[in-house]
């Protein structure tokens, strides 16, 4: 028996490779599925099932041409009702894995169709169990995400899991593995681990919501309370899971068009494409194009590209360090945007050296505006997360997430000068791009963030421990 764990820490998700003489299983497989292709080769296996947890909000699952590669068939838990041929597992279906057993067991609460998948052992005991959003570490899934789909509440939903997990997963012995689709990071849970695999038992202790005293009403309060907005592209990420999507081959096809500089400014003005900079926030901060929005491949990209640009269809244009625009457009496909169509041959070198217009962002360390922010003499804007300003922030800051940017702009002065600040610089130059390309040109982006400015001296307010919030 062979299990291993493919964790993509951007995504903070975990897909699934199990083998028994030669028959493999894949669960919840990302987009790229050449890895999985390759791995099956080496092992001289075959895939023989291709399981999915429920369709994914907030990624493109690979199983639709993961199939197509290798003939293998998608199985789905009860109320799956996917646009493309799939097995529609019973509750307590089994499926034969070598000398493996992968049961069926549905747990509907995240989603209606939400299943876990029970492993069994050679000798049939209980051995892992695969959780999709159902059961994360520390947390479970988020009800709020399929409520329009089948009209109930997200307090309906969470009965539901509350039920699940009662009847199905809690029932279970505790030294069973627990094996979730998502760790810490991912915004299909609020409180999950850092960890990414554990028992069930430790689970059990752990855990608010397997609180064995906990009332069906109590488990639906402290699962539904403090619920942020979901990302505006996880329901297109939905219809893609359900529909089908392009192989990511022809998807790589159109982004991977070199463009000079007159030719990538030419097609950026005939077809509105966003440009979108990946490069690292401090050479994004010296130059960069006019009105291009920045998200670098060093931080959360693709979860930011989603929360930020929202549609899916939007074309792109790319401005990547040199060699990465394919690693771009692949995780970029991993959140369902696939409209990529082009990159900027020679990056921004060259195109200062073709003479065009560039931009800059007025980035200040800590030390030089220390003065002006504890005198209050020059706003400042706090766009880290409600949890880290709740916690602690400079005495008076001004709070906009910048997961809802987008929808304050109104909050922000139009000609005074003002401070953008995150916890460390990657978010705030996120931010200030965004800003600057609706018309905020007094913006100050602050260098090295929260940590630098109250390593300085700026005034804080008290620490609040954000367990306790």
């Amino acid at each position: 028996m062979n299990i291993e764990q493919i964790y993509t820490g951007c995504l903070a998700q975990g897909a699934y490779y199990i083998e028994s003489n030669g028959e493999v299983a894949i669960i919840d497989p990302l987009r790229e599925v050449q890895p999985y292709l390759d791995r099956v080769s080496r092992d001289n296996a075959k895939i023989k099932y291709i399981f999915e947890t429920h369709f994914h909000a907030d990624f493109v699952s690979g199983h639709v041409t993961l199939s197509k590669e290798s003939g293998a068939p998608i199985v789905y838990g009860p109320n799956a009702n996917p646009s493309f041929d799939a097995i529609i597992a019973t509750d307590g279906q089994e499926f034969q894995i070598g000398e493996l057993t992968l049961k069926a067991l549905h747990t509907p609460g995240h989603t209606m169709e939400s299943t876990t998948y029970l492993l069994k052992d050679a000798n049939g005991k209980d051995y892992a169990i695969f959780s999709g959003d159902t059961l994360f570490l520390g947390d479970v899934g988020r009800p709020d995400l399929a409520q329009k789909a089948v009209d109930m509440t997200m307090e309906d939903l969470a009965g539901l899991l509350f039920d699940s997990l009662r009847e199905k997963i809690m029932p279970l012995a505790d030294d069973v593995i627990v094996y979730p689709a998502h760790g810490a990071g991912s915004a299909c849970g609020k409180n999950m681990m850092k960890e990414t695999v554990d028992t069930l038992g430790n689970q059990k202790k752990m855990n608010y919501a397997l609180r064995a005293d906990m009332t069906k009403d109590e488990f639906v309060k402290e699962v539904t309370d403090g619920l942020l907005p979901p990302p505006k592209y996880f329901p297109l990420n939905v219809k893609m899971n359900k529909e089908g999507y392009d192989d990511i081959s022809d998807v790589l096809d159109r982004g991977t068009t070199a463009l000079a500089p007159k030719a990538f400014e030419t097609v950026a003005n005939e077809t509105g494409a966003l440009v979108l900079d990946v490069r690292h926030q401090n050479e994004y901060v010296t130059g960069h194009i006019p009105r291009s929005i920045f998200i670098g491949l060093n931080g959360d990209f693709a979860p930011w590209v989603g929360a930020l640009v929202a549609d899916t269809k939007q074309p792109i244009l790319l401005v990547t360090p040199e060699g990465q625009e394919e690693e771009a457009i692949t995780r970029l496909s991993r959140v369902g945007f696939d409209g990529t169509i082009g990159y900027l041959e020679g990056g921004f070198d060259a195109w200062k050296k073709a003479g065009m217009d560039y931009d800059t962002i007025n980035s200040l360390p800590a030390e030089k505006v220390l003065k002006a922010i504890n005198d209050k003499k020059v706003p400042v804007f706090d766009v880290r997360k409600v949890g880290e300003y709740q916690s602690e922030h400079i005495v008076d800051a001004n709070h906009t997430p910048l997961s809802m940017l987008n929808d304050h702009l109104a909050e922000f002065p139009k000609e005074e000068t003002f401070y953008v600040h995150c916890a460390g610089g990657y978010r705030s130059v996120i931010a200030a791009s965004i800003l600057k390309s609706r018309g905020f040109h007094n913006l100050v982006d602050l260098a090295g963030g929260y940590t630098a400015l109250k390593n300085a001296g700026v005034e804080v307010t008290d620490y609040v421990c954000p367990s306790t919030l």
